[in-house]
């Protein structure tokens, strides 16, 4: 069982409900059925969550696959760890910033890419490794 990708899944999972549920309060509260009311702060709230659901899926893929190829559990649990970390500065970031720059957002986008990279080497790797 892939145990240590498992744990930041689920880290993930409520990062996403979490945001999910931002955006459901504001649908809620101002009868908003699709979209954003033409509301900006509504516009952010609905860019978090969609950016949060854009990039955890392919981190966790790229993880598991090097879970399951036998990349060390320590550096899984590095590469997890800044993940989930990087999530939470970009949404807190976005949020903070109405949509424009903020120091968190900027962070939380580059090391969220640079996860994906080395996860992306790595399976590359395993992957020339094994032909």
């Amino acid at each position: 069982m892939a145990n240590i990708t498992a744990l930041y899944a689920g880290l993930c999972g409520i990062l996403v409900i979490a945001l999910a549920f931002r955006v459901v309060q504001f649908r809620r509260s101002g009868k908003v059925g699709l979209g954003t009311g033409g509301d900006p702060d509504n516009e952010v709230r609905v860019r978090v969550h969609a950016n949060a659901v854009e990039y955890i899926p392919l981190a966790l893929i790229l993880m598991l696959i090097a879970e399951l190829g036998g990349l060390a559990a320590f550096w899984l649990h590095i590469l997890g760890g800044v993940f989930v970390l990087a999530r939470l500065v970009h949404a807190i970031g976005f949020t903070a910033s109405g949509g424009g720059y903020h120091p968190g957002r900027f962070w939380g986008t580059a090391l969220s890419w640079v996860v994906i990279l080395v996860l992306a080497a790595i399976d590359i790797g395993l992957a020339v490794k094994n032909l």
